[in-house]
């Protein structure tokens, strides 16, 4: 309702529409419609946060161990002593990351990305190529996780393979609606089996390790064979240990997705988001260790057809009973939860790079659950394809994977430590505002540049390893996408440059003087009240009004030449004669040729008659020319096209309506 204070001389009035959406089925499947106003209520704390943004992280260790093994079996069964060294190392690399992304959390507490850090410090082409990556990355991460939580239900219950796509997809699409549903209620939901997945694991975990140390593990009973899937070699050579080392830093991917969605958290963003990385990494390094040392001990074997963790766990509780289902069933749970890291990031991360222009606008938009549903629905089909394509194999899908981590990981950390470098610039008190952060004097700007410095080192030296031990295995499609995205990054935004200066009011100058004369073209298939209807609007618009009527059939142009002498009010008709019986066509042209030799300051608008039903199994018992005929014309510039619909309802009366 307008206010009455807004009845002033200003022309601004402001009005707030009293419009709230119904109830439809879309309210009962993703819950009702949020208001703006809804959006600070929709934060979440620590322990929610940890189900929403480290199940990508702490599912890694359902299948980070068995990948370092699968390298390692090239070498045979003497080589999988190296499995926990090579963890070990990888754990380090854990902390010199965790370390790093605590410091770029609070100094970046509006979300501290790799793309936002590149982008204010490094430039836009590293901004542009740290979002490519973490894009693809975040549409890898759904593809292996959800095919690594198929392959846990398939070891379990071996006559479920031949459906594991078709399941895989299955599951993609439930990830998808419950994100549709928002962060905060995806979380709740999220946050039981996230926990029963850690207790489980801490318990099979601690288990072990006490029936290892009080000597009564055993070894896996009846292994599966022993499947070379790179070829063998004949000694264990620093290449091939590289190999399981860049294999196993899939442990690492999601590190990174807490320093993403810090907005999602609750006040202090910073805090709780620093504390939720520190108790995932925690969590992760643990359990990953653990599981190494073990997955040795237990003589493992590396498979397709049963994983490292169904053997883990029928090892540890002496046979497939509840203790194992329970433990297989927490892990498939998570593996596919796992995805719901990349559905809270990529529609964020999605959406900050289409407002700088890069992606589509469109992936702006929130819906009626205040989420990003746009960029979520994109995910889902990508990675669904993805899994298609690639049999929902977790083998031949991580080769494609953790390299373009890696690679946002550097170019975040050395964002960082040129930031601190810039704040080592600053006088003491001094503060320096930039597009995701605002730079204050500190004194330890020293020590944490080294720190993020260093881990820019680490991480660098590891995607390398990656790029060049799995460049064989399918790294090079990568190498190949990110490039390919950032140059359709580019290509988008000339686009939204091009067409900005095109309408940029700057420069302008004064409104151009208003028309000279007005033409009004009307198509006419037939005379009946629907056309007079469109006549008389068409009038009101200008005195040189034209109808023009398309002749396929002769004797039909006969009766609308009778029948608009009648009723054409005197306006005159252009009998256009089509022996090709073509329709849009001839009036395209007589369009043209009218609009090539009309008159300086002259504006032609077609006004089109257009028959709507208000009935929808009747309505596809009539040709709509007036949508084939603005289909067409709308690319005719300068060109104003109107509809006029006539409204029949199935009572037999009719209602005119201008649009």
């Amino acid at each position: 309702m307008i206010k009455q204070e807004d009845n002033s001389q200003t022309s601004i009035i402001e009005r707030t529409a009293d419009y709230k959406p119904p109830n439809t089925w879309r309210s009962w499947l993703i819950g009702r419609p949020l208001s703006t106003a809804d959006a600070a209520h929709q934060t979440i704390g620590k322990v929610v946060g940890l189900a929403v943004f480290a199940s990508d992280a702490l599912s890694s260790t359902a299948y980070a161990t068995q990948e370092i093994l699968v390298i390692l079996a090239a070498a045979g069964t003497t080589a999988f002593g190296f499995v926990f060294p090579i963890s070990m190392a990888i754990v380090a690399l854990l902390a010199i990351v965790t370390i790093s992304y605590e410091q770029t959390i609070h100094a970046y507490s509006d979300g501290g990305g790799a793309y936002i850090v590149a982008r204010d410090n490094l430039g836009e082409l590293p901004a542009l190529i740290a979002g490519a990556s973490l894009l693809i990355d975040y549409i890898l991460t759904v593809s292996v996780s959800i095919a690594s939580g198929v392959a846990q239900i398939t070891s379990a219950f071996p006559e479920m393979y031949t459906y594991r796509v078709g399941l895989a997809v299955i599951f993609i699409m439930f990830i998808m609606l419950m994100n549709m549903r928002g962060v905060k209620e995806s979380g709740v939901a999220f946050a039981v089996p996230t926990y029963f997945f850690v207790v489980m694991m801490i318990v099979t975990v601690g288990m072990g390790l006490f029936r290892f140390f009080s000597g009564a593990l055993g070894t896996v009973v009846d292994p599966p064979e022993l499947e070379t899937l790179h070829g063998a070699v004949t000694a264990i050579t620093p290449f091939l240990i590289l190999h399981a080392f860049a294999s196993g830093t899939t442990a690492l991917t999601g590190v990174e997705a807490i320093s993403n969605g810090i907005t999602a958290f609750k006040e202090p963003r910073s805090k709780n988001a620093g504390i939720t990385l520190i108790w995932m990494s925690l969590i992760l390094g643990s359990l990953f260790l653990g599981i190494s040392f073990l997955a040795k001990e237990i003589g493992a074997i590396p498979s397709e057809s049963e994983t490292v963790i169904s053997q883990f766990a029928r090892t540890v509780y002496g046979d497939r009973g509840v203790l194992y289902l329970m433990l297989i069933g927490a892990t498939t749970v998570i593996l596919i939860m796992a995805a719901n890291t990349s559905f809270a990031d990529f529609p964020r991360l999605g959406a900050l790079v289409a407002k700088d222009g890069f992606l589509p606008r469109q992936l702006t938009y929130r819906g009626s659950r205040l989420v990003y549903s746009r960029g979520i629905a994109t995910l889902a089909i990508i990675a669904s394809l993805l899994l298609i394509i690639f049999n929902a194999s977790v083998t031949r899908l991580i080769p494609l994977y953790a390299i373009g981590v890696f690679l946002s990981f550097t170019l975040s950390q050395g964002g960082m430590t040129l930031r601190w470098w810039k704040i080592g610039k600053l006088k003491q008190g001094e503060t320096k505002t930039e597009r995701g952060s605002t730079l204050r004097y500190e004194k330890s700007w020293r020590s944490k540049m080294l720190v993020n410095g260093f881990g820019a080192v680490c991480t660098f030296v590891v995607m390398m390893v990656f790029a060049i031990t799995k460049f064989k295995d399918g790294a090079y499609v990568v190498l190949f996408l990110i490039p390919l995205l950032v140059s359709v990054f580019w290509l988008i935004h000339r686009h939204y440059n091009n067409l900005a200066k095109k309408l940029s009011l700057d420069n302008f100058g004064i409104i151009p003087p208003h028309t000279i004369r007005h033409r009004v073209i009307m198509p006419v298939s037939g005379v009946h009240q629907g056309t007079l209807s469109a006549l008389r609007y068409a009038r009101m618009l200008s005195d040189d009004v034209t109808a023009v009527h398309v002749v396929i059939e002769p004797a039909d142009a006969e009766k609308v030449r009778d029948k608009w002498e009648t009723w054409g009010e005197g306006v005159r008709m252009v009998m256009l004669d089509s022996p090709y019986r073509l329709f849009v066509e001839p009036i395209l042209g007589y369009i043209s040729d009218i609009a090539e030799h009309r008159q300086p300051g002259e504006t032609i608008t077609i006004v089109v008659p257009e028959f709507v039903s208000d009935n929808r199994m009747t309505a596809t018992l009539h040709t709509n020319t007036a949508e084939i005929l603005r289909g067409q014309l709308k690319h005719q510039h300068n060109i104003v096209i109107t509809n006029v619909p006539y409204h029949v309802h199935e009572d037999g009366g009719h209602e005119g309506v201008v649009k």
